[in-house]
């Protein structure tokens, strides 16, 4: 854990320069393409290779693997003399130096800071290329070759430094996105242009791409789940009777969550299980999927202008009573859930 600037357990850690890392990470900035280049020629030089004959720009991960593939004799992929072999390196002499336990507090402070993030990006952006240019043994093992640049950020805060083995990758990671390494060419990915994402991190936009690229190879996505295009066109019309007739058990939840439960209650003439002091319990049968039950609560504290706001809270679907599931969402039984006060 990092605690003034320092990891305990694990040398000293740049909080600072560790912003900076996720800041490069997010970034959609157009790639500085002059930097770029520098970074992949130090890399080569750093792995003890000449450096590539050219640098070839792609708008996209989707492109460049496009531009991969259409190459005539690139040479064999150089990635595991530029990336990952100084990357074990590093990795095996920082934990030497550690120890087990260092090594975790020191990752916690730093890599582990970003990693879910740029991992749930990296596996979205590969099932989008794949799915746009087919699932080919020929296009994985092209995504296979893939440095990861501005997303290799949770390894870099952790253990690369301004002059060392890993400096040119550094490079390419605050300035460009992904690379493909190769004897005789290198290719490189221009930033994403548009990124959006929910409080949890996760890819999130109810009314365009969650990520979109300066070609247009795009991922849409409602709070983490990937939607098709058109699907979210369909949110701004949606009707009751067209989220009852969804097949789709995921969409299905995407759907109610955009339209809202308490206005789907309203205009599908649902009717209350249960009412008591606590509030009222509200129940929609969903065909192929467990029923959504929520309590409406009234808080007992007025706002400013006298109003008291209403509040649905999801409960388990098993839940018979509304105190039943107002004591749920506290971690207790309804036998022991009584309340000296409403807030």
């Amino acid at each position: 854990m990092a605690v003034g600037g320092t990891a305990v357990g694990g040398p000293a850690v740049d909080l600072d320069a560790v912003a900076d890392w996720r800041a490069w990470a997010a970034s959609t900035a157009p790639a500085d393409r002059a930097r770029a280049e520098a970074g992949v020629r130090l890399a080569y030089r750093r792995a003890g290779l000449a450096e590539p004959e050219r640098v070839v720009w792609a708008a996209s991960p989707r492109e460049a693997v496009t531009l991969v593939r259409a190459l005539r004799d690139p040479g064999p992929s150089v990635r595991e003399a530029v990336r990952s072999a100084p990357w074990a390196r590093e990795r095996a002499r920082l934990h030497a130096a550690l120890g087990p336990q260092g090594w975790a507090a020191h990752w916690s402070a730093t890599g582990g800071r970003l990693w879910d993030f740029t991992q749930a990006l990296v596996d979205r952006i590969r099932a989008g290329v794949l799915e746009e240019l087919g699932d080919g043994a020929e296009t994985r093992l092209v995504l296979l070759d893939a440095v990861l640049g501005q997303h290799d950020a949770p390894w870099l805060a952790a253990f690369a430094t301004r002059e060392g083995p890993l400096d040119g990758l550094a490079e390419v990671c605050r300035a460009a996105g992904w690379w493909w390494p190769y004897r005789e060419v290198a290719v490189v990915c221009e930033r994403p242009v548009a990124l959006h994402r929910d409080e949890a991190g996760r890819l999130d936009r109810g009314d365009g791409p969650a990520l979109a690229y300066p070609d247009g190879f795009a991922l849409y996505a409602w709070r983490g789940m990937p939607v098709p295009a058109a699907f979210l066109e369909e949110l701004r019309t949606l009707t009751p009777q067209r989220i009852r007739d969804e097949e789709n058990a995921e969409l299905r939840r995407v759907m109610l969550e955009f339209y809202g439960y308490e206005r789907y209650l309203a205009d599908s003439g649902a009717r209350p299980l249960h009412t008591d002091e606590t509030g009222t319990l509200w129940r929609i049968d969903l065909v192929g999927d467990e029923p959504v039950v929520m309590v409406e609560v009234l808080n007992s504290t007025p706002e400013p202008d006298g109003s008291r706001r209403t509040y649905w809270l999801r409960v388990p679907p098993t839940t018979r009573t509304a105190r039943e599931g107002v004591a749920w969402t506290f971690g207790l039984d309804a036998s022991v859930y009584a309340p000296l006060t409403q807030t």
